[in-house]
């Protein structure tokens, strides 16, 4: 590689909600910058290299742990980060990288913490209200923190700037959109409307188990539903089954490899509420009942969640609790209660919808990609983007 060229690694991945957001910030820098070089550095999951690699970008497995929750894990935790941050700083310095973006998550942190002993500035992009414990951590040492909420600023202590530009979402969900709205309404009177389950990318035994359950009580009303269901891997053939012992006609899918497409053709959703998922049902503009995971770090899932239902963008379900008398509180009663004004009332997924169009950052990738590109400082002399349109101070730093 040459050293007069922009190289920016970006760290993190491991769930969809931490690596799409660097997937749609990287695809803009390209498109400002074609000549930079882009690599993504993870715990070198499938999905995560699949994912970059089709996007056209080099990917680096670096070892990573995440926080121990037991004794016997804290040996391997600091064994295998110890190694990813020589891994990380090896690779920064022999690669002359520019900037490192972390994405949030454990699998961000051996990278970001190699950029700041090389010297190398820090961005970081947090997608929640409350920001997670490795944005948290690691803000002190950031440069430019780009936030997805504003909101999310009280929690923060940072040195560097602080921007909300919104939550990133890839270049193909707003095309979808585009696509939607200029689609006459008319034609698709008679098409069946599509209800769509999602748990995240690894998907979410909670709902798997649930909310075929909350169909059930609900059958009558979608009679002209089609029903789409991301389970995740490990619980596609359970959740399957339970659709066929319940008598409920699904494609349940282990993921859905084109989100934008498929959002793009929704009516409804039920999903979990982590803030990339919300981002892309945002600029969807589907109208959604939001399923916090009880157990996500920090409660973030539920305030998320009460951010959008307090905006008349979503209907809220919090998680099941155990009672007093140590009995479940019945989700698929709460849930089928939350569905089924948007199943029957067309009026009240249109007022969902325009909540979620209110909230929709378009731009944000632009603007993130925009502000990450002020900082870079390559190691010799850089022509301005071809068909930039940033300002000529930024234009100068290159």
């Amino acid at each position: 590689m040459k050293n007069d060229l922009v190289h920016i690694l970006f760290s993190g991945g491991v769930t969809g909600g931490h690596l799409f957001p660097g997937l749609a910030v990287a695809e803009q820098i390209r498109a400002l910058y074609p000549r930079a070089r882009i690599t993504f550095a993870g715990a070198g999951r499938v999905l995560d290299r699949e994912q970059v690699f089709q996007a056209g970008h080099e990917y680096l497995g670096i070892p990573c742990h995440a926080s121990p929750r037991r004794l016997s894990q804290i040996a391997r935790f600091l064994r295998d980060n110890r190694k990813g941050v020589q891994k990380a700083k090896q690779f920064i310095e022999e690669k002359h990288v520019s900037l490192v973006i972390g994405l949030g998550g454990y699998a961000s942190v051996p990278s970001a913490r190699a950029a700041t002993r090389c010297g190398v500035p820090l961005v970081l992009l947090e997608q929640n209200v409350y920001p997670g414990r490795a944005t948290r951590w690691l803000a002190r040492s950031a440069a430019l923190m780009l936030l997805a909420f504003r909101d999310t600023k009280e929690h923060l202590r940072t040195r560097g700037s602080l921007e909300v530009p919104g939550n990133p979402v890839r270049s193909e969900f707003l095309a979808m959109r585009s696509e939607a709205e200029a689609t006459d309404p008319v034609a698709d009177n008679g098409a069946q409307r599509r209800l769509l389950i999602l748990g995240g990318s690894n998907g979410a035994g909670e709902l798997n188990e649930q909310v075929p359950r909350a169909l059930y009580r609900c059958r009558e009303q979608l009679q002209d539903w089609q029903i789409t269901h991301q389970s995740g891997e490990t619980q596609h053939a359970a959740t399957e089954e339970l659709y066929r012992k319940l008598g409920i006609a699904a494609d349940v899918i282990p993921f859905v490899a084109n989100m934008a497409t498929t959002l793009a053709k929704t009516d409804a959703a039920i999903s979990r509420s982590g803030g990339t998922t919300l981002a892309e049902l945002a600029v969807s503009h589907v109208p959604s009942v939001l399923c916090p995971l009880a157990s996500a770090t920090d409660d973030h899932q539920r305030l998320n969640a009460e951010y959008y239902a307090s905006r008349r963008a979503a209907v809220l379900v919090p998680s099941s609790r155990i009672s007093a008398k140590h009995e479940t509180t019945r989700q698929d009663v709460a849930i089928a209660d939350a569905l089924l004004p948007l199943l029957t009332s067309e009026a009240e997924r249109t007022a969902l919808a325009t909540g979620m169009a209110r909230l929709a950052r378009p731009n944000a990738s632009l603007r993130a990609a925009e502000s990450i590109l002020k900082l870079v400082r390559p190691t010799r002399s850089v022509p301005p983007p071809l068909g930039s349109t940033m300002p000529s101070t930024v234009e100068s730093r290159f």
